[in-house]
Formats: C-alpha cells, sequence, structure tokens
C-alpha cells in the first residue's frame, strides 16, 4: 500500500513519521516543491528504521509527480499560511490554485487514489478538490473534523482527570474557530454521559478550549501545531488502507444530509477503504441543528471566493 504526502513541511512529515512508525502503509513518498527538501525528510525518517523496527519505504522528491504513481491514498497539506495585512480572501484564492493544480498533478499519476485534504481553509479546500477533479464524494475527505474531535477528547480528559482513551466524543461542522461544534451532549467517559461527571459549566468551558484549540496552539508556538494534525491524517489513513470502518467525523460533500446540499462539511463518516462509506446521520436536538446551519453558512460564504478558480 502507497502513500502521497504533498508538502514535506511539519504536518506531512509528521504524517509520514506516524504512518511509517506505525506500519500503516509499506510504501510513503513526501513531496514539496522546495529543492531537496522532501529527500531530507524522507532520509531522516529512514534513519530511524533501526531503532524504531519499521520496514516502510520512505522517499522524498522535489516536485516530480511520476514518483507518486500507484497511490493509494494522497494526502495535500500543501498551501501557505495567511500573513499579516493578507484578507481572507487572497489567502483562499492562492491556495485554491496551489491544492488544484496539486490535486490534478497527483490524479494523472493515481487515477484511482482517495485524497485526503488538510491545506486550509479545510473545508473550502476539501470543496475545491472535489469540484475541481470530478471525483466522486467518497474519494474526496477533509481530515478536520478528526483532529478538532482529538483536541475535544483531549480537553474532556483533562476536565475529568480520566484517560483520554477512555473518552469518546466528536466535533462536526467546518473546521474553524466559530464554526465547529463539539457534541458534548454525546461525550461519554467509557459509555457514561460525561454530563454525569462534569457540570454545565464545566462542558462550556471545553467546548469553548476545544474550538480555540489551533489559536491556543498558535499563540504558544508562534506557528501552527504539526503533531496531532499529522497523527490525526495517519489515524484516517490507517482506517482507510485497513478498511477499518472507524466512524470519524470527515469532512465530506453532502447532498440532503443534515439539511444540506454542495457543501462539504465536517460530520461522522464510516471510513473504510472505499473512503467515505457512509455519513452517519445523528440526531440532533434543536440547539446542535441550529448551531450546524450557522456552520454551514459561514462555510458556504467561504466558498464563494472560489468561483474565479473553478470558473
Amino acid at each position: 500500500m502507497k502513500v502521497t504526502i504533498v508538502g514535506a513541511g511539519n504536518v506531512g512529515a509528521t504524517c509520514a513519521d506516524a504512518i511509517a512508525y506505525r506500519r500503516i502503509a509499506s510504501e510513503i513518498v513526501l513531496l514539496d516543491i522546495r529543492e531537496g527538501f522532501a529527500e531530507g525528510k524522507a532520509l531522516d525518517i529512514m534513519q530511524t528504521q533501526t531503532t524504531l523496527g519499521f520496514n516502510t519505504k520512505v522517499s522524498g522528491s522535489t516536485n516530480d509527480y511520476s514518483k507518486t504513481a500507484g497511490s493509494d491514498v494522497v494526502v495535500i497539506t500543501s498551501g501557505i499560511p495567511r500573513k499579516p495585512g493578507m484578507t481572507r480572501e487572497e489567502l483562499i484564492g492562492i491556495n485554491a490554485g496551489i491544492v488544484k493544480s496539486v490535486a490534478e498533478s497527483l490524479l494523472q499519476h493515481s487515477p484511482n487514489a482517495i485524497v485526503v485534504v488538510v491545506s486550509n481553509p479545510m473545508d473550502t479546500m476539501t470543496y475545491l478538490t472535489l469540484k475541481a477533479t470530478g471525483l466522486p464524494k467518497n474519494r474526496v475527505i477533509g481530515m478536520g473534523g478528526a483532529l478538532d474531535s482529538s483536541r475535544f477528547k483531549t480537553y474532556l480528559s483533562q476536565a475529568l482527570d480520566k484517560p483520554a482513551n477512555d473518552i469518546h466524543g466528536m466535533v462536526i461542522g467546518g473546521h474553524g474557530d466559530t464554526t465547529m461544534i463539539p457534541l458534548t451532549r454525546l461525550a461519554a467517559y467509557n459509555g457514561v454521559p460525561v454530563s454525569e461527571f462534569l457540570s454545565a459549566e464545566k462542558l462550556d468551558k471545553v467546548a469553548a478550549d476545544t474550538m480555540v484549540g489551533g489559536a491556543t496552539l498558535t499563540a504558544l508556538l508562534g506557528t501552527s501545531a504539526w503533531y496531532a494534525p499529522g497523527a490525526s491524517v495517519a489515524y484516517l489513513v490507517d482506517s482507510i488502507l485497513n478498511d477499518q470502518k472507524k466512524m470519524i467525523p470527515c469532512s465530506v460533500f453532502l447532498e440532503g444530509e443534515y439539511g444540506q446540499s454542495d457543501i462539504c462539511i465536517g460530520v461522522p463518516c464510516i471510513i473504510g477503504k472505499n473512503g467515505i462509506e457512509k455519513i452517519v446521520d445523528i440526531d440532533l436536538n434543536a440547539d446542535e441543528k441550529a448551531k450546524f446551519a450557522k456552520s454551514a453558512d459561514a462555510v458556504r460564504a467561504m466558498n464563494a471566493d472560489l468561483k474565479s478558480v473553478l470558473a
């Protein structure tokens, strides 16, 4: 099984490292536009084989898409972060051009690949990839919900003072500080609702912390996070390649589910060898439905800036 990761920066390299260490794929190709950068990252990872005990082949290339041929999954992390003075429209325009070109180049060499989109703004870039490539919706997956849910469970674990792996919870909606929806009502500690252990005020604090989870790390690090995003991509790729049928919140194209159409936004999905194998339509209450509709409006407004790229 072969995975290509475009963008050998912190997120892409961490993703490659996690996939190799966990033996998820037999081959990984890292691609980057910077001369020698992907090659260096790949060689560095390969030099951990004997100490970490894996046999995954990791190679790097400077923008040579022929090296990606025959990939089962391709991961797109490429794009630029928003810079001071840059408008949202400018960021979308630049990253949209990058993501569209990358997706088309990848599919020339791996026409049957499942595409995982990480580039921001993630929901909009997922929508762009779907529309620009014409792929069926099961083969284009936005990663954001997996990361947001991981952060949600971490904050719940800290509030409960219980092991994170005993916590179950998910975040739906857009992958943004004001658009994501941590479903505190459905979160559980080994099957018991967390509301049995935490007050409404503490749950509200957990939800608020989750929503600014990315911004909190950016403020602390001076740049975007990479360990949790890279691990979240690897988790998603693992469910695809090993047909694990995990339920993971992902940004996916909706056609009436959750009352929305013609939009990519985070909802719980069954992830297997065919990519999105099922969209799980959970029963939201009135407040959650209203929040989801508001989130969808915000994502759809951002998608409007794609008109020139998709024309």
